[in-house]
């Protein structure tokens, strides 16, 4: 309230306590002059109570009023904080099982590439061992071939002459000779 108000309020009742007077005087009725300076005083000492405290009690007030607006705008904002919270750990949750099974995928997939590369370097060594013991075999037969072929052919030459020194005899020796030469330095 303003202070006009406050002072127009207060000639009212000083009005009415004066017109209760008039009347109490006359002995007609209750005692208006007594209430009226009551209500007076109460207006009066309202208005100086309010005069001195009530800047600070609309201070207080509006600074109580302003301190729970910012604690609910506060409060409003950790709320809507908490809420993406929320809703980031829900979406890694959610894919996380699709994450796993991308992880679970990709291990098969790897796990699958792994086989087979092993595998097929199984079959190369496989190939390159059964190469190396055919070629082994094949050049171990030749070896043993022509380790018998000149067998024979120490054993060729022995028997051979042993049978030429039983029939040939010196003379006949000393003639093959010199034929052989023959046809050796002719040609």
């Amino acid at each position: 309230m303003s202070k006009q108000k406050l002072l127009g309020l207060a000639l009212t009742l000083a009005m009415v306590a004066c017109a209760g007077d008039a009347l109490a005087a006359e002995g007609h009725g209750p005692r208006w002059a007594d209430f009226g300076w009551r209500v007076a005083n109460f207006i009066i000492f309202a208005g100086i109570l309010w005069y001195f405290v009530g800047g600070l009690a609309k201070k207080f007030f509006k600074g109580r009023r302003q301190s729970i607006k910012d604690e609910l705008e506060g409060l409003e904002a950790r709320r809507e904080a908490a809420k993406e919270s929320l809703a980031s750990v829900e979406a890694r949750i959610a894919n996380l099982e699709a994450e796993r099974k991308a992880i679970l995928d990709e291990s098969r997939e790897q796990a699958a590439r792994l086989h087979d590369s092993i595998v097929e370097d199984a079959r190369r060594q496989a190939d390159q061992i059964l190469e190396q013991a055919r070629l082994t075999a094949e050049n171990e037969g030749r070896a043993v071939l022509n380790e018998v072929r000149a067998t024979l052919a120490d054993e060729i030459v022995a028997a051979t002459e042993k049978a030429l020194q039983a029939k040939l005899n010196a003379s006949a020796h000393e003639q093959l000779i010199t034929q052989s030469l023959n046809k050796v330095v002719l040609h």
